[in-house]
């Protein structure tokens, strides 16, 4: 055979490989995706009919309109009430953010906090800024109390541990927190007595940053891998079998998350403010947040706590033992020759990538600032608000907010009351952050302008 026929042989072999290796990447994406909305990977939460008789323990006049309503306008009323979205490309109606078994059972998934809405659009992947898992869990608490339904771990453990003080946010951290402490290094349950936890709110983090970032959390400590993304599955229903039995799907759900990219902004921009905006981004936040386009960058850069002056809560709750103790658990470290790498000792967090930041509302990691204007404007930002509208903020680039003085304690309706976020509770400040102040208005309107395009 001539050597013209050999390399022939060699590019179409090499062609036939690429596209295998191309096929099983796309069936992983394709599996991790089908495996996070169809299997359910914890107890079941509640039954569809606790979902359809939930709005009666709605208080009025919600209830009253309820009750004249369709069972689908209901349906659709439920989901606006707790930050439920369907799936995109999907007529089942089924939620996101619930596996929904062929037997009725709703099992929440990772899509509850990393499955929202952009300005309306349903979107995977993107930080669910509406959920109300305090609330729901309350009102679901009342309708099993009322309709003779078994309560689940959720019901009870909200009764002790807060799920979320405002919607949008969530206490995830301290969940797991308090479910590792119940467990040892090999993940064996082992009985403990509680300790104290210093319960936060927390604004999940956008999944479409996942492939930039080698580490993950906004301080950054836990180099990213497969069996990370399977704390969330520690409760005691789980023994340590089964996070071996799932560590392959895993892998199908860590190939998922590296698929994802933010949406494109569909508005108008203006193109020569675009490129100024760019410069002044480049020559003042691109050293922390990295660069964009052909030859981006992505530092990953953890800025001190002193410095960057944003709440400190975050990183006071996760204490340098409970990172030690994640360097050492299965998590990081399951025998492999080349364990994960932990950053036990550290002060600060981690400047995230801006890829899509126009759609990832609220900023800063306790979700605090409602628009990438105030986030700009460091000493405007509101002290109290609330979204009112899914409709973004063309102008502010953002939520659609009101201000208030303070939030309406006598409200009797407890999800408009979380609809306020005040930033001066425990774990919420909107301080910090102040590099824009050395900017000038028409600089900060040219960055505004280019972070459209990211």
């Amino acid at each position: 055979m001539c050597q013209k026929t050999l390399n022939i042989v060699f590019v179409f072999l090499a062609c036939v490989v690429a596209a295998a290796a191309n096929a099983d990447d796309t069936n992983a994406v394709a599996r991790g995706y089908r495996l996070l909305t169809e299997t359910p990977l914890l107890p079941s939460d509640f039954h569809q009919r606790v979902v359809d008789d939930v709005w009666q323990s709605w208080p009025e006049p919600l209830r009253s309109k309820a009750e004249k309503a369709t069972p689908e306008q209901r349906r659709k009323m439920t989901f606006s009430r707790y930050g439920l979205t369907t799936r995109p490309g999907d007529d089942s109606g089924k939620p996101l953010q619930y596996v929904v078994g062929d037997d009725g059972q709703w099992t929440m998934n990772c899509f509850s906090c990393h499955g929202g809405s952009v300005y309306g659009k349903p979107t995977p992947g993107a930080p669910n800024n509406r959920f109300a898992l305090q609330t729901m869990t309350e009102e679901v608490r009342r309708t099993k109390f009322r309709i003779g339904e078994p309560m689940s771990r959720m019901d009870l453990g909200s009764l002790f541990i807060p799920l979320g003080t405002t919607h949008g946010t969530t206490n995830a951290v301290v969940f797991g927190m308090g479910l590792m402490h119940q467990r040892d290094e090999q993940l064996n349950v082992v009985n403990r007595p509680p300790v104290p936890l210093m319960h936060h709110d927390m604004d999940a983090p956008p999944w479409w940053h996942f492939y930039k970032r080698p580490y993950i959390y906004i301080d950054g400590f836990a180099q990213k891998g497969h069996r990370g993304l399977m704390q969330f599955m520690l409760v005691p229903e789980n023994g340590p079998e089964f996070f071996r039995e799932h560590e392959e799907d895993f892998r199908d759900v860590y190939a998922y998350m590296s698929s994802l990219r933010p949406p494109k902004y569909d508005g108008a921009i203006d193109d020569e403010l675009v490129s100024v905006g760019k410069g002044v981004f480049d020559r003042n936040c691109a050293e922390c947040h990295g660069t964009y386009g052909d030859d981006s960058e992505y530092p990953n850069r953890r800025i001190p706590l002193d410095e960057i002056g944003t709440d400190p809560v975050r990183a006071e709750a996760l204490t340098e033992a409970g990172r030690a103790k994640y360097a050492r658990s299965w998590f990081a470290h399951a025998g492999e020759d080349d364990p994960q790498q932990t950053i036990v000792e550290l002060d600060g967090y981690v400047a995230p990538p801006l890829d899509g930041v126009w759609a990832s509302a609220p900023y800063f990691h306790n979700g605090s600032v409602p628009t990438l204007w105030h986030v700009l404007h460091p000493s405007e930002r509101p002290t109290v608000w609330r979204p009112v509208s899914e409709a973004m903020d063309e102008q502010r680039l953002g939520l659609t907010i009101e201000l208030a003085e303070k939030m309406p304690v006598t409200e009797p309706d407890v999800a408009i009351r979380r609809s306020y976020f005040d930033t001066r509770r425990f774990g919420k400040s909107n301080s910090g952050h102040t590099y824009p102040d050395e900017l000038s208005e028409a600089e900060k309107a040219a960055v505004l302008e280019y972070l459209k395009t990211l």
